[in-house]
């Protein structure tokens, strides 16, 4: 039998779907699990947009262009100028969800062995994306203590070799729900401009900004406009998810080109979801308004009650619907096994992201979980029971005061 390539037997496993196999097969015994480890919400996609295809009079689903349908890109220059950005259609090119949008990104700013700096924990599939694009994370650590704040440029410096091409970062940040303000992204902007990197910036969770802060798009960063590239994504916002539709936006005319070669290497963006997404742009701010009050609600419930347990020590996000917790174990990765296989609370349990996945650097994030609050406040009360009961007769517990010298509690 041949063998598989170098490349796919070391392509890293994402940690919010590797224990997927487990979970299906527990509700498949009858177990009730609870599923905060991906960032799938409960949230209805908006009728609207839903309507939109469903009254579609299609005869033939053909191609849409590859940079996606002049219609959809025309409405997102209106859509990005709610939030003080000046762009045109011609610098979107509409992509196939915003994973496919770093591919591209990777592919066309990036050479075999050129490095990328990110704040760690990021999202795990960075790591998969890089490793496809044969290019290297570089991390720079960030710190639950502060709530995993952008670090300052000094961090980023510290690690920029002549190898570095790019720094990139998300905002509000996944998977931490750190809210990254005007004033950091200045800052990082000014390292930007000093090495002439490009600044990839994952913007999907925008409006999803919590305690009055106000979202600053890198796109209003005049100074280094053409070293500014913004990833985006329908799924979130909307509740679309299956649309598969994304973007990459930037004033950077030789990348725009670049990606468009790649862009029509893959023929077309999903036509399909294109519609759904051209329809939620018709809407107006009322669904939008509702969705960000419900996750301001289960942000304070899941904060409120990680506060409540012992041992646990988290913070209080300030955008997206994550955050990561440090719970008293030995080893998140096996807490959250166990938790699905052998654990289960008035028939139910919860599913959570083990936090190590998320770190580039070996041994960090090992007691770490990443938390998606994307349930309901009811079903989020019965998860946080699970979770709290769960923590109290969990063999690999740790004694809360004892870190360094790692005494469980069997």
């Amino acid at each position: 039998m041949p063998s598989i390539s170098k490349r796919g037997v070391e392509v890293p496993l994402s940690p919010f779907r590797k224990l997927v196999p487990i979970a299906d097969k527990v509700k498949a015994e009858g177990k009730h699990v609870y599923h905060l480890n991906i960032g799938q919400p409960d949230i209805e996609t908006p009728a609207a947009a839903m309507a939109k295809v469903k009254e579609t009079d299609l005869k033939i689903l053909a191609y849409s262009a590859a940079a996606g349908n002049a219609s959809y890109r025309a409405k997102l220059v209106d859509y990005y100028a709610k939030f003080g950005t000046e762009i045109t259609a011609d610098q979107v090119v509409v992509t196939t969800g915003a994973s496919e949008a770093i591919q591209f990104l990777f592919l066309a700013c990036m050479d075999h062995g050129d490095e990328m700096v990110v704040p760690e924990p990021f999202y795990a599939n960075y790591n998969g994306f890089a490793h496809i694009a044969d290019v290297n994370v570089v991390p720079v650590t960030c710190d639950l203590e502060d709530g995993f704040a952008l670090p300052d440029a000094k961090a980023f410096e510290a690690v920029i070799t002549p190898k570095t091409k790019a720094i990139f970062i998300t905002n509000p940040n996944n998977p931490t729900g750190c809210f990254y303000p005007e004033k950091a992204l200045k800052e990082l902007a000014q390292v930007v401009k000093k090495y002439d990197l490009y600044l990839f910036v994952d913007e999907v969770y925008r409006e999803f900004c919590y305690d009055g802060q106000d979202f600053f798009s890198v796109l209003r960063l005049e100074e280094i406009e053409n070293n500014v590239v913004v990833i985006d994504s329908v799924s979130k916002r909307y509740s679309a998810c299956g649309a598969r539709v994304g973007a990459m936006v930037t004033r950077n005319e030789e990348l725009i080109d670049a990606v468009v070669k790649y862009a029509k290497l893959r023929l077309s963006p999903p036509g399909l979801g294109q519609i759904l997404a051209e329809g939620a742009l018709d809407m107006d701010d009322t669904y939008m308004n509702e969705v960000k009050q419900e996750y301001d609600r289960r942000r304070n419930v899941v904060f409120d009650r990680l506060q409540k347990m012992d041992g646990v020590i988290s913070y209080l996000p300030g955008g997206a619907f994550y955050c990561f917790a440090e719970f008293p174990v030995e080893n998140a990765d096996h807490f959250c096994q166990w938790l699905l296989e052998k654990f289960e609370y008035k028939g139910s349990t919860v599913m959570l992201s083990p936090g190590e996945g998320f770190y580039a650097t070996p041994g960090l994030g090992v007691n770490q979980v990443r938390i998606a609050y994307v349930l309901n406040t009811t079903d989020l009360h019965a998860a946080m029971d699970c979770l709290e009961e769960a923590l109290k007769v969990y063999p690999g517990r740790i004694k809360v005061g004892q870190w360094a010298e790692g005494t469980a509690v069997v």
